[in-house]
């Protein structure tokens, strides 16, 4: 609800459509915005300089990486977040940003300057038709063409990204909307008939996940995003020690569960630990948190965890059954499931469940397991390899106590998936990654919205050279704006996931892979010089023996640093299970 002590103006007196959004963003908590202004949104960005004080705007270099520096702001405080841009090909630079904050549920509000109502349809300058566009990648869209409406829509879409299963919300803002004034209403009724976000599971239905946990003698917890947009991380922990099960994580479940914890068996799927894959298929209950039966989890659907039932628990129903068939399905907020599942199992009755060592064959099998498959890789003498890299910044950061306050982004492809298996994470919002839709180029602005959200925490980027270098331009960003952002780059001049399938399963055929310049030439492009024009310190490091004093340089850098690490290419993210095999199918490291 708006508070009417933020009330800008005396009652009763016009204000201009512009101002209207933008004191309503600000009356609903928004502290900062990435805006990127063009002819069709330049009223906004008028009204926004006269809000200094009280709404900060970044400009980034890229309507692209204001999107994802909205999701790193979003991704790492759990609040809406906001970002703007013009209309046309402005606003379809947000394209890709909303299809990711939709894949992975992130409650963003991309706002979008729209041609004047009297020329909709018209092909006007610089007009394309965003809603229809973004219909199939938004959780709800709105085409504003009454000033009359701003508030209203306003209170909606920040409702709507944020309750349920979050997602992003476009607001595609006609000009004139903008410039008409009119005596705002700031807190008019919503009008959203049938939305109804939040279930909470009776207990009938989780007294029927208490009884498939005692039928059980090989329970296993699976557990993704939807715990940590659920604040659940504490409930699960308390979850698991109850039952004594095992838990494996999703790429973006990471966190929500201590890594060092015993009962912690990592990532699970494609490029998971082997004993996660292996005792998920095993097992004879899996109990589903927040997770969508993801592919790059399940591999062949009709072979993943045949074994035994399904317990599924998820804020959105239309998962439920999507994918896998859940013998107990239980639509409900997850945070309150697991609550009232503490309650029960801490119940007289259900003593037994709780009292320890129900499942010592199970726990045997999975430390056999565990001892002989663990994460690893072989480590060469004097040059580095990737895996080494980012083992070594954890290991330094941890040395310095410095875990706790550090926030990881990456881009996407093989230093992504290094960095979930070699730098563990003990608390949720501290590993951020583009999951779902596997966006290069995430990794250096949203590491950026991550630093704007958590100015006291050190953020660093691990980014490999193809995907840093398609938003490379936001090094503009962190220089003009103050950004002290770290980026670690593995730069092994290829791209390096689609490199290691050609290897794989193409004989080593490069079908355009290579992003170097030639053999004749160096390492190209050269990041220090590009870093350097950006007014970015920078340093570049090939030897072993180098690396360390490199990394604390990096994080000891008061300003925004980029650290170009040169690897080899040969290295392959492993374990791997192909796309669409089964865990039979693994390759080992």
């Amino acid at each position: 609800m708006a508070d009417p002590n933020t009330t800008p103006t005396p009652a009763n007196t016009p204000m201009s459509g512009a101002d209207i959004l933008v004191h309503s963003l600000i009356r609903h908590g928004v502290d900062t915005v990435f805006a990127y202004p063009g002819g069709a949104s330049m009223p906004i960005h008028q009204a926004l300089t006269r809000v200094p004080d009280k709404l900060r705007t970044i400009l980034p270099r890229h309507e692209q990486g204001g999107g994802f520096m909205a999701h790193g702001y979003c991704r790492t405080t759990g609040k809406a977040s906001v970002c703007m841009s013009t209309s046309g090909p402005g606003a379809t630079n947000f394209v890709t940003c909303i299809a990711d904050a939709k894949m992975d549920s992130i409650p963003a509000i991309f706002i979008t300057g729209q041609v004047s109502t009297n020329v909709l349809g018209n092909d006007a300058f610089q007009e394309t038709p965003m809603v229809e566009i973004c219909r199939g990648i938004t959780k709800h869209h709105y085409l504003l063409t009454r000033t009359e409406d701003i508030t209203r829509v306003v209170k909606e879409a920040f409702h709507i990204a944020t309750t349920g299963r979050p997602g992003p919300v476009l607001i595609d803002v006609c000009k004139d909307v903008q410039t008409k004034s009119i005596v705002p209403d700031w807190d008019p009724p919503m009008d959203l008939p049938g939305y109804r976000p939040v279930r909470k599971a009776p207990r009938p239905e989780l007294e029927a996940v208490i009884a498939a946990i005692r039928a059980s003698k090989k329970p296993f917890i699976y557990a993704g995003g939807g715990v940590t947009h659920s604040d659940a991380a504490a409930e699960l922990k308390e979850f698991a020690e109850l039952v004594g099960a095992p838990v494996g994580l999703t790429v973006h479940g990471l966190g929500n569960f201590p890594s060092e914890h015993y009962l912690c068996l990592q990532m699970l799927g494609m490029h998971g630990t082997v004993y996660s894959n292996y005792a998920i298929n095993e097992a004879d209950l899996l109990i589903a948190l927040g997770v969508r039966f993801d592919d790059r989890v399940t591999g062949k659907l009709t072979e993943f965890a045949k074994h035994g039932k399904i317990v599924h628990i998820d804020i959105d129903k239309s998962e439920i059954h999507k994918n896998k068939f859940a013998h107990v399905p239980v639509h409900s907020d997850v945070k309150h499931a697991l609550t009232e599942l503490n309650t029960l199992l801490k119940e007289p009755k259900n003593a037994d469940l709780t009292a320890g060592g129900r499942y010592p064959d199970w726990w045997r099998q999975i430390d056999a397991w565990r001892e002989a498959e663990p994460l690893k890789f072989t480590e060469p003498d004097g040059f580095i390899i990737p895996q080494y890299a980012i083992r070594r910044l954890w290991q330094i950061l941890r040395d310095r106590n410095q875990l706790n306050d550090t926030i990881i982004t990456t881009g996407v492809g093989q230093h992504q998936m290094w960095a979930a298996q070699f730098f563990p994470f003990n608390t949720p919002r501290k590993w951020i990654t583009s999951g779902g839709l596997g966006t290069m180029g995430f990794g250096l602005p949203a590491a950026l919205g991550a630093k704007v959200a958590f100015p006291n925490n050190l953020v660093i980027d691990i980014d490999g050279d193809g995907s840093f270098l398609m938003n490379v331009q936001e090094l503009a960003t962190a220089y003009a704006e103050k950004i002290p952002a770290k980026v670690l780059l593995l730069n092994n001049q290829h791209l390096g996931m689609v490199m290691q399938w050609e290897d794989r399963f193409f004989g080593s055929n490069r079908g355009h892979t290579y992003l170097g310049a030639g053999d004749e030439h160096p390492p190209y492009p050269d990041f220090c010089k590009i870093a350097e024009g950006f007014g970015v310190a920078t340093k570049s490091v090939v030897d072993k023996a180098d690396l360390d004093a490199a990394l604390v340089e990096m994080i000891e850098s008061p300003g925004p640093f980029l650290l170009n690490v040169h690897v080899p290419h040969q290295e392959h993210v492993l374990p791997m299970i192909p796309a669409g095999a089964t865990v039979k199918d693994i390759i080992r490291a």
